[in-house]
């Protein structure tokens, strides 16, 4: 229940950011570089007026004259077409143009005009002179404008955007909104007359001190005084030095007394002030190592943290926002991106195929949390002009956020994007091959990335499984893999016996796996199953997908896709909009959340999470701990157990508890002797919960899993008749009627009933009975677009690309969110109504056991791809998987049942809508509850 507290606060948060960002006068207001902030700036953010040049006119006819007014407004930094702009996209070129004062004070410095990203090429006109020309999508740069300067008087900035498509360009992930012209703060900043282009700071915690390196824009023309003050917990630190003339830079080491790290649990930064000559830049750093060690133990390679191994447990990040783009409505909302991700127990993010945006890293620098820098990707055929433009981009990324200490990693191509040749198949198709120049190109590229940075890990090509080898030399053997639940056990075992020293296992020919951790980083379900992605409960197999990655600890850290939904991607932990999913292991095992998924100490059962097994039996359940922390929870731990039964009318009892105690030391990887379990004789669905207590007693994890209890008695003292969901007597639907998997379930949607009816044998002991009810497991139920007909689809002026529709998919079945879907209902009894029942949504999520448990689902051909057409040929179709209802009971008076036997010897049950909400009705193979339709006489 807290943890919905908190998930409700932030979403009801970022609502009322999304309304401020539209209110007030200058958005994004806050000073975009805290790493790299000058104390005398203007923020140029808000009202611009605004041209499309859809004919490309507008150079020959100098729009950037003084005199030529623009028709339309636009808000900046938003790129056009997205809704925060103001402006739809209705051409590739564009004009901005907007009045500017430069403060008399400033005079005696040198005033620059700083763009944060505008994509692709931009000019910059003042006063119709042009001051400079930049190309490229993603990284900051700056023109100077002081010789064109009249100080304390009204001035017109004029800017062109030219977004054309070239075949060149870093494009990343665009599709998913194109981030089409300025989409980063505009500002202006008074510099000295000699000045800084760029501080780093390598820390050294070993040796206690910090390098320093300070870089001029070019080469000093005198002796320069250079002075760097560093606050610290006590006194603060004071260097001062020169650059002397003929040099472009300086290096210097300053020792840090007992250095405060930075790290997850307390990410400190040392504040940090650079004066050259009358130049001042405000920065910070953090005092923090990455390398590569083994997990304690073992000898397998991790990412460390200050010589500490970490389990990489992050989500790819799309950094979409469905009303801004690439672009944010507010710094609050950035700062809750990162918040959202640390509440749920990850411990980093990928922004995907893009250059972060400096506040968001500045977050993750504040609140500790890991960031995966992506080099923005083009698509198309590797060429000359690509290769210039990708090591332009990388330079300057690296150049802007080499203080970042929450970057522990370079991605400088991912998924071989514009890395591979077509090359005719015998199908007579194409398949994209790493071609051997292609190799030596990436692996170039790494080289080129650690000559820039040393201090991190370079990751060369973030690589999908479906193409595997194409690792060249890299510092991360990463791969991406989208699987159903039930492939994880096999994969991730051939993942673990084939990645090792010197193995050849996912590279390219004539490169070999160093001593470099082996990580998953990209992972998912959704994308696992035919017809690609949909809409659907991802809980039941990420619960599969987590506790097989923590038997497996080769496997250095895993990266979930992803941590908001985005287009045509539903399988995030958020909506687009940031609102919530529900998961529902709140209500399975009390206390649990999505943190116990992702919990440090981890008691996982196998892959296997829910098994059908017979009553009375005995069943051993394996048991897997896996300590990722070096913190110390004593010499042993308790595993506390329940077995829980919810029988055939969803009475729940306990069967059996028990403790038991096992060894522990930090970062133990062991299998455990199985716990034996003795079923019940009762039929039904059973829930073994787990808990996982230290030596005071804290639960440091949860876990559960699912027994299908079948071919046992049903409860005692009671008389039941059941009826199969699909053996209604009678139905109307005002829009379908269908049953899902051979009847376990059927739907009625829009407005009708289903009607059963219950034969009364002679000798039902209707005078012996005190009370007679119905029971029913029901929801609402939705007209998703999967389920329509070409035809009405076509009707309803839908496009039949499914992939534009969450709900359109094969696959889907939303998963449960705070969009509620209500069907009212009443529910007759021979033609009496004896009461309405508000079915509050349909439903999907964990909580749906039985669904997912009998999905017809085959077994996976292991590893067997059709690399021609791989993205077509991944197994399984979904059937409203993790769909479940609600447990309806209906009082039954005695004397009703009485004159049923006497009149007919039936009882018949109407469940009607009264609306268009439509009714599902489960049996006892589906849903929540193991039980079908059933008139009970107690």
């Amino acid at each position: 229940m807290l943890s919905k507290i908190v998930y409700l606060f932030a979403y009801f948060s970022i609502q009322l950011l999304s309304v401020s960002a539209l209110s007030q006068d200058i958005p994004l207001p806050e000073h975009p570089r805290p790493d790299f902030e000058r104390p005398q700036w203007q923020n140029l953010n808000g009202t611009w007026q605004f041209a499309f040049d859809s004919l490309n006119q507008g150079l020959s006819e100098q729009w950037f004259a003084e005199n030529k007014a623009f028709d339309e407004k636009i808000t900046v930094p938003f790129p056009w077409g997205s809704p925060l702009s103001g402006v739809e996209d209705q051409a590739d070129i564009a004009w901005y143009q907007r009045e500017m004062t430069v403060d008399p004070a400033w005079q005696g410095q040198r005033t620059f005009i700083v763009i944060g990203a505008s994509d692709w090429q931009t000019d910059v006109w003042l006063d119709g002179q042009h001051v400079g020309k930049h190309q490229g999508g993603y990284v900051p740069f700056s023109f100077e404008l002081t010789e064109h300067l009249t100080y304390g008087q009204p001035q017109q900035l004029v800017i062109r955007v030219d977004d054309a498509p070239r075949a060149f360009a870093l494009r990343g992930k665009q599709l998913y909104g194109n981030a089409k012209g300025i989409w980063q703060t505009v500002y202006l900043e008074a510099r000295g007359s000699d000045y800084l282009d760029q501080v780093q700071f390598t820390p050294g915690i070993d040796r206690q001190k910090v390098i320093v390196t300070a870089y001029l824009p070019d080469y000093a023309q005198r002796d320069i005084p250079l002075s760097l003050r560093i606050a610290t917990e006590s006194e603060p630190i004071r260097i001062d030095t020169l650059i002397s003339a003929g040099q472009e830079q300086i290096e210097f080491s300053v020792p840090i007394p007992q250095p405060r790290l930075w790290s997850l649990n307390d990410p400190y930064l040392y504040t940090a002030e650079v004066t050259l000559g009358t130049d001042t830049v405000r920065t910070y750093f953090g005092m923090r190592t990455i390398s590569i060690e083994n997990l304690p133990g073992t000898d397998y390679p991790y990412v460390a943290l200050n010589g500490q191994p970490v389990y990489l447990q992050m989500a790819l990040d799309q950094a979409y926002h469905p009303e801004g783009f690439y672009t944010f409505p507010s710094d609050t909302f950035i700062r809750r991106e990162v918040e959202r991700s640390k509440a749920i127990g990850l411990n980093g993010i990928r922004p995907h195929i893009k250059v972060p945006i400096p506040r968001k890293l500045y977050w993750a620098d504040k609140l500790g949390v890991l960031i995966m820098a992506d080099l923005p990707n083009y698509q198309d055929p590797r060429n000359e002009r690509s290769e210039v433009e990708s090591e332009y981009t990388l330079r300057e990324m690296i150049k802007r956020d080499y203080n970042h200490p929450s970057i522990f990693s370079w991605v400088v191509f991912n998924e071989s994007w514009g890395l591979r040749t077509d090359i005719p198949t015998a199908s007579g198709n194409t398949r994209k091959v790493f071609q051997p120049d292609e190799q030596q190109y990436a692996a170039g590229m790494y080289y080129l990335t650690k000559s820039l940075d040393t201090t991190r890990l370079v990751d060369d090509n973030s690589i999908h499984s479906y193409w595997c080898a194409e690792h060249t030399v890299t510092d991360l053997n990463s791969s991406h893999d989208y699987l159903m639940g039930v492939e994880w056990e096999h994969r991730l075992k051939v993942r673990s016996d084939q990645s090792h020293l010197g193995s050849t296992f996912q590279y390219a020919d004539g490169f070999v796996q160093g001593n470099v951790p082996s990580i998953n980083a990209e992972c998912g379900n959704v994308w696992g199953y035919e017809g690609t992605t949909g809409d659907v409960d991802w809980s039941y197999d990420y619960h599969r997908m987590m506790n097989t990655f923590r038997k497996y600890p080769k496997m250095a850290g895993w990266l979930y896709t992803e941590h908001h939904d985005v287009i045509k991607e539903w399988n995030g932990y958020w909506r687009a909009d940031r609102s919530l999913k529900f998961t529902g292991v709140d209500e399975l095992v009390e206390g649990m959340t999505m943190n116990d998924f992702h919990a440090l100490v981890y008691l996982s059962t196998g892959n296997e999470i829910c098994q059908t097994v017979p009553a009375g039996a005995t069943v051993d359940v394996p048991l897997y701990l896996s300590s990722m922390t070096e913190q110390d929870l004593g010499d042993s731990l308790a595993i506390r157990y329940e077995l829980q039964l919810t029988n055939t009318l969803a009475e729940t009892s306990l069967v059996s508890r028990g403790t038991r105690n096992t060894a522990y030391r930090p970062y133990i990887q062991d299998s455990l002797s199985p716990l034996a379990l003795q079923m019940p004789e009762q039929k039904g669905l059973a829930i073994l919960k787990l808990y996982l207590d230290d030596a005071q007693g804290n639960t440091v994890h949860r876990n559960f899993m699912h027994f299908e209890v079948v071919d046992g008695a049903n409860p005692a003292d009671v008389q039941t008749i059941t009826v199969g969901p699909a053996d209604f007597s009678e139905q109307q639907w005002s829009q379908q009627q269908w049953a899902v998997l051979d009847g376990k379930k059927v739907n009625g949607t829009g407005s009708g009933h289903f009607t059963y009816t219950f034969a009364l044998p002679n000798d039902l002991a209707i005078s012996e009975a005190t009370d007679a009810y119905f029971l029913a497991e029901l929801s609402a139920k939705q007209l998703f677009i999967k389920d329509l007909t070409d035809a009405e689809k076509q009707a309803r002026g839908l496009d039949l690309d499914y992939r534009k529709y969450p709900d359109s998919n094969p696959n889907a079945y939303p998963m449960s969110d705070e969009m509620m879907f209500p069907s009212e209902i009443s529910i007759s009894v021979n033609g009496r109504v004896l009461t309405t029942v508000m079915l509050p949504d349909d439903p999907a999520d964990h909580r749906g056991v039985l669904s997912w448990h009998h999905q017809s689902i085959p077994e996976p051909e292991k590893d067997q791809h059709d690399l021609d057409n791989w993205w077509y040929t991944l197994s399984g179709t979904l059937h409203e998987a993790g769909s479940y209802g609600y447990l309806t009971k209906v009082a039954i008076p005695l004397d009703i049942l009485r004159q049923a036997q006497a009149d007919s010897g039936t009882l018949s049950v109407q469940i009607q809508t009264r609306g268009e909400g439509g009714v599902a009705v489960y049996g006892q193979s589906f849903g929540r509850y193991p039980l079908d339709p059933t008139l009970v006489l107690d």
